[in-house]
């Protein structure tokens, strides 16, 4: 409930701001009513296309049962546990060890993994890793971070408009009724920069979640966190290329610099995800105490 509730607060924040930068590039209710109407465009544009545009973004390509019967199994043996209708699947071309998961709920969802994460993980690692993406779409992770992602694009698009205004028609220093430059000047540079902060925030808002739903379907949490930690290890040597916008839906970060992945981080530390594993490992072996 806590996640739910500052989730809804974040994605808030981005329509609001969303609005305010559509004002100052249009200017008064005008630009009000145009940002409340580019805000509820995207929300619906989201909610239908988010999969097919996610997919696209990584280059997923659909896999029949037949040409992988391993992973369609463990796929649809753990949809049967999570007590979801089968997803999709997806695997996308690349050596970078990597997952997702999309769609705007459980009827119409897909999980996609690279080639690369097929290659380095064991069996039960693996299933760790399917586990949590199928946690994301039994929680509507995967509509809420496309939602997210849509609007943190429309602000970097609105704030890039306001750029080439201020470049082109310059404001007077005489033209006291209107806007601040210096405030249009900070919102050209604040503004994508405040989108992405939130958008990030989103998405470690429900790590965590997914990470512990991942340990309740398959029973066994040190899984998960091995196959974190060789993720965490091997992800940053080989690049993922695709539209960073989307970068909240892995399952670890694609950044490979260790300043720009701590500073711009779309997942909690591995660190952190690895020791709350454990600790839920330790709860699910401990006695329970008769009273």
């Amino acid at each position: 409930m806590i996640n739910q509730v500052k989730t809804a607060a974040l994605l808030a924040l981005l329509s609001g701001l969303l609005i305010t930068i559509s004002y100052w590039v249009i200017g008064g209710s005008t630009g009000v009513i145009v940002g409340i109407v580019i805000a509820a465009v995207t929300n619906l544009f989201s909610w239908y296309q988010s999969d097919k545009i996610a997919l696209a973004a990584y280059r997923a390509q659909p896999v029949s049962p037949q040409a992988a019967p391993g992973l369609y199994a463990m796929v649809e043996r753990l949809s049967q546990r999570a007590n979801l209708p089968m997803p999709s699947i997806y695997i996308v071309p690349s050596q970078n060890p990597n997952a997702f998961a999309t769609g705007r709920d459980p009827q119409h969802s897909a999980v996609a993994v690279t080639e690369g994460i097929l290659q380095i993980l064991p069996e039960d690692e693996l299933e760790g890793v399917i586990a949590h993406e199928l946690t994301h779409i039994a929680n509507r992770d995967t509509l809420t971070q496309a939602v997210a992602a849509t609007i943190a694009g429309a602000i970097s698009f609105l704030a890039q408009m306001l750029s080439y205004g201020l470049w082109f028609s310059p404001y007077s220093r005489d033209d006291r009724n209107g806007p601040n430059p210096l405030g249009l000047l900070l919102t050209v540079i604040l503004a994508p920069i405040a989108a992405t902060v939130i958008q990030l925030a989103i998405s470690r808002t429900r790590e965590f979640a997914a990470d512990a739903g991942s340990a309740r379907i398959t029973g066994n949490p040190r899984a998960l966190a091995r196959a974190l930690q060789r993720l965490d290890a091997t992800a940053r040597q080989i690049p993922l290329n695709a539209n960073p916008a989307f970068e909240p839906l892995l399952i670890t970060n694609a950044f490979s610099g260790q300043f720009m992945s701590s500073l711009f981080s779309s997942h909690p530390p591995t660190e952190a995800r690895v020791e709350a594993l454990l600790r839920l490992e330790q709860e699910q072996n401990s006695p329970q105490r008769v009273f």
